[in-house]
């Protein structure tokens, strides 16, 4: 009993998990104390987590307190893109946009409403997987597809494999080569790292493949920079080494790949020279690696995300994952290749998306080209845009043409968020959501092998609603009645486990709130292909029908980058400008974050010493970047972390906060992949010129 004045504290332990864009999805634990969230850490006895948060996600309970998070809903009062607006009321805010989506839909149809969301939520429940589907296939409106961060590489890899997952990331340890090609751990989900090590300390050798010498490329045993889009190139080549040893894994090859004497002309096709010269890495360290790749068993090879953002990103997954059935490594514990393990995951997706309702076969649209869509589709026009976990005002391609879309007059738009981003400040009506400590959700990973539990630790702060509870009231303000659409959410984390796959027996979500994760039913160590590759033959077809259905070629290749080798834009443009993540900021998560800001420093651009002489730059001067879609300004570092015509900066500057307006996105083309409909953030030639003097600068003049 408390005595003297003093009050009991009541505190407890919440089991939780991180909803953001990264493969890492980390298991953690909430402390409260009184209703009040104290501290995060990330759970000890997750296997993949082991008690570690990253440095953009320590500070998270802090960001759910920040005094710019959006706690009522607001409609627009100023112009469209000034950011001005008023407070109302929950039922005014519904009646008004009920009011609206109804008049559309009488005026254009369904389809002229377009609910646009993206990965600033990955969960099941109140994010991209699941969240709203039901309310949108009730409307007929538009289907969403989300196409700006990693389908070329999913289609690659199903292209392939004849499905979307390969290795598990944690038999990285069992490795006696890694590849990361790509991938940089060390900023973007840096859990995997302690498989790497633990490989390493067994004697494994680490190699990194990337543009830039990134924190993990600094680390690694050897360091390959490489011309941005050129990978698959790299991949054949390296395979040419192989077979010029005489060193494939021809009975591997026979009894598990159809069609590999048409692979293996092609692989001749790309001897080390010319991949040297297509690729910019010189051809004895083509060669050298080559060699190890044959003579090195088993072998993991890591990619990510940023390396398939160009005109060739599907094909250069596709050609990297071929490499593993020409050595023979997919038979090997810890050999293979591992893009995503998002697919690993065998929910029951059509049920928590559709319910009892039909979908309706209404056109697809894509964030990658909102721009053109907004401002140019007729059939019908689009008339509604409702955006949650997204914000491409700052995150999308060709910003300049997409911020004339938002700033359409006629376009009723409806934002759902937790901050006032850029996005925001085009919207009509503004509806607070809740974050991560305040609502329930379920998670799978796109980098691990277990599906988790998000328990809501603490009470939402003033009016905001997770994204489930505003659909449901939502769907009741227009006056829809299929039960389905006010499903709880137990019923719809129920629904996603009604699954009859063998990856989730016994999986139930009475067992999974209990312990808040769950390893998918799945073996140790993981071999993905052990009884044959999900394909019409069952084995992996270097030939692929699927491929060839779709106009694609139908064998792994090259497919070069649309801007970066062409050479008559580079007399023009002559850099190449890659946007690798932010150590941290989550694309724009936490752009907003004072802490953040100060650590990530002013927006820059990496110049390579060669570069930066030739313009009359030097560190710290301020430069105009640009090319004939925009321009940006950023403080210009001078090092050799990226090779003589590359530029380097990173993503997730929010434009009203460092100024302008504008970031980087304002080069990058509205442009698809060749598979999926995929970005091109790395496909992307720009110039820069100095615009003002550095104060040392001018002090030595």
């Amino acid at each position: 009993m408390a005595t003297n004045g003093q009050h009991a504290k009541s505190r407890r332990i919440v089991r939780g998990a991180c909803p953001l864009d990264c493969p890492d999805t980390c298991s953690w634990d909430v402390t409260v104390e009184n209703g009040r969230a104290v501290d995060l850490r990330g759970a000890r006895d997750h296997p993949f987590t082991q008690g570690n948060l990253c440095v953009k996600v320590n500070r998270y309970l802090e960001h759910t307190r920040a005094p710019d998070r959006l706690l009522h809903p607001l409609r627009r009062v100023g112009r469209k893109g000034a950011g001005e607006f008023e407070r109302i009321g929950w039922d005014e805010a519904l009646d008004e946009i009920g009011t609206r989506l109804k008049e559309v839909i009488a005026t254009h149809g369904g389809e002229a409403i377009w609910p646009c969301f993206g990965t600033g939520h990955m969960g099941v429940l109140q994010g991209m997987w699941g969240s709203g589907f039901r309310l949108w296939n009730a409307l007929g409106a538009s289907q969403h597809r989300v196409t700006i961060c990693s389908v070329a590489g999913v289609a690659g890899t199903l292209t392939t494999l004849g499905q979307a997952t390969g290795m598990d990331p944690e038999d990285l340890s069992h490795a006696k080569l890694i590849v990361m090609w790509g991938y940089n751990p060390l900023s973007t989900g840096n859990h995997a790292w302690r498989f790497i090590s633990e490989a390493r300390r067994r004697g494994a050798h680490l190699v990194a493949i990337d543009p830039i010498r990134t924190r993990s490329a600094a680390r690694a045993d050897e360091h390959i920079p490489i011309l941005p889009g050129t990978d698959a190139a790299l991949a054949l080549g390296l395979l040419n080494v192989v077979v010029g040893m005489g060193a494939e894994d021809n009975d591997y090859l026979d009894r598990h790949t159809r069609d590999w004497p048409a692979f293996r002309e092609r692989i001749l096709q790309y001897p080390p020279e010319r991949v040297s010269e297509i690729t910019r890495v010189p051809v004895d360290t083509v060669i050298a690696l080559g060699r190890r790749i044959a003579t090195t068993r088993p072998t993991a090879i890591r990619s990510s995300m940023g390396m398939q953002r160009h005109a060739g990103g599907g094909m250069a997954i596709r050609t990297i994952n071929a490499i593993p059935a020409v050595t023979g490594d997919w038979r090997l514990p810890g050999g293979g290749a591992i893009y995503s393990t998002g697919a690993a995951f065998p929910g029951n997706f059509a049920k928590i998306r559709q319910g009892d309702l039909d979908r309706p076969t209404t056109r697809e649209l894509t964030t990658t080209r909102m721009g053109e869509i907004l401002l140019e589709f007729d059939d019908p026009p689009i008339d509604a845009l409702i955006l949650y976990g997204a914000n491409p005002a700052a995150s999308s391609p060709q910003q300049g043409t997409l911020r004339r879309g938002l700033a359409r007059e006629d376009l009723f738009t409806v934002v759902i968020e937790n901050f006032p981003t850029d996005t925001v400040d085009y919207a009509d009506v503004v509806l607070p959501s809740t974050m991560q400590t305040e609502h329930a959700d379920i998670h799978n990973a796109f980098g691990h092998m277990y599906l988790q539990w998000n328990e809501p630790a603490v009470a939402p702060p003033g009016e905001c609603l997770p994204h489930s509870e505003i659909f449901r009231r939502l769907a009741r303000a227009m006056g829809l009645n299929e039960p389905c659409l006010y499903d709880s959410d137990d019923d719809l984390a129920q629904a996603i486990l009604e699954s009859d796959h063998p990856a989730l027996d016994g999986i139930t979500l009475e067992a999974l709130k209990k312990k808040g994760w769950i390893r998918l039913n799945l073996p140790r160590p993981y071999l993905p292909f052990a009884e044959g590759f999900p394909t019409d033959s069952g084995k992996l077809e270097f030939n692929s029908p699927r491929a060839a259905a779709k106009g694609l070629d139908p064998m792994p290749g090259f497919t070069p980058p649309g801007e970066v080798t062409d050479e008559d834009l580079a007399g023009r443009y002559p850099l190449a400008l890659v946007a690798p993540a932010s150590h941290y900021f989550l694309n724009t998560n936490f752009g907003n974050m004072p802490e953040m800001l100060k650590r990530a420093g002013p927006r820059r651009v990496t110049l390579n010493p060669e570069d930066a002489a030739v313009r009359g730059i030097v560190e710290g001067d301020v430069a105009r970047i640009f090319n004939d879609r925009g321009t940006f300004e950023a403080e210009i570092v001078v090092s050799d972390v990226v090779q003589p015509g590359i530029a380097a900066s990173t993503k997730g500057y929010w434009p009203k906060i460092i100024g302008e307006k504008a970031n980087l996105n304002l080069t990058v083309a509205e442009r698809d992949s060749d598979m999926a409909g995929g970005a091109v953030f790395h496909d992307n030639r720009v110039e820069v010129e100095l615009l003002r003097r550095s104060e040392a600068a001018l002090a030595s003049a």
